[in-house]
């Protein structure tokens, strides 16, 4: 079973850069997508059905901004959306889907780049979603998105020039390392501990062709599932966003 997740920055925008051809090119069985800053009767997905994905959404009440969904071909037995938390649900970050063996766990976490009251925010985030995720941990569950924290100076390219800014901040890098602690992988660096490996870059100085980049996207996986672990990759070709997808793979 190969596992998605991708902050498209907005799905229309990526849909109209091949978004569609490119999953037609793929086998994923479950895609999970961040920012899709769309309702559902906004975006033509015929394209994605036809190739056998049934969709899932969950969108932020803001037209325009934030979201998520996921495009599946395995049957969920129950879809939750949101975290029963009016702040976050309001924007719409939280999509789970519950299979016979697992729970996926779709979030797109905020950022709190753009100033002191979305890091309050950010923070607020972080605490109330790790007690969402501790309530989880008797099934085995699979945690996406993008999580707009780089973990360790590993997964930026500049920790020494970068260690104040907003996703490299000692308190959210402290907050990953606990989330692990309570029972997850890394399952990006269970199979990879090589520098370089990044899944966002600035539009700006021309960070991607250079390789100026973050990683802040993850599947995080219960320490429950670690024997079904195939592997983990960082999908760096594909191009239709600022990010770029990552892949893991469980039997």
């Amino acid at each position: 079973m190969k596992i998605i997740s991708y902050n498209v920055n907005g799905i229309r925008a990526a849909l109209k850069k091949g978004f569609a051809d490119w999953l037609s090119e793929n086998d994923f069985d479950i895609v999970c997508i961040q920012e899709t800053k769309a309702q559902p009767e906004q975006v033509d997905i015929s394209e994605i059905e036809a190739l056998g994905y049934k969709a899932y959404w969950f969108s932020a009440q803001k037209k325009g901004y934030s979201g998520v969904a996921v495009f599946t071909k395995i049957d969920p037995i129950n879809i939750i959306q949101g975290q029963n938390n009016e702040k976050s649900d309001f924007e719409g970050r939280t999509l789970q889907l519950e299979f016979k063996d697992f729970t996926l766990i779709n979030t797109y976490f905020p950022s709190g780049s753009s100033g002191e009251i979305r890091q309050a925010f950010k923070y607020e985030f972080l605490d109330n979603y790790f007690d969402f995720i501790k309530s989880k941990q008797d099934k085995n569950i699979i945690v996406v998105g993008d999580y707009n924290i780089c973990h360790e100076a590993i997964d930026i390219h500049n920790p020494k020039g970068l260690k104040n800014a907003s996703g490299f901040l000692p308190e959210e890098r402290e907050w990953v390392t606990q989330f692990i602690d309570s029972g997850f992988i890394d399952s990006f660096r269970y199979f990879n501990d090589g520098p370089d490996q990044y899944t966002w870059w600035t539009y700006r100085f021309g960070a991607r062709g250079k390789n100026l980049g973050w990683r802040i996207d993850y599947h995080m996986v219960s320490k429950t599932l670690e024997d079904r672990l195939k592997r983990a990759v960082i999908l760096s070709e594909a191009v239709h966003s600022d990010h770029c997808p990552l892949m893991v793979e469980i039997d």
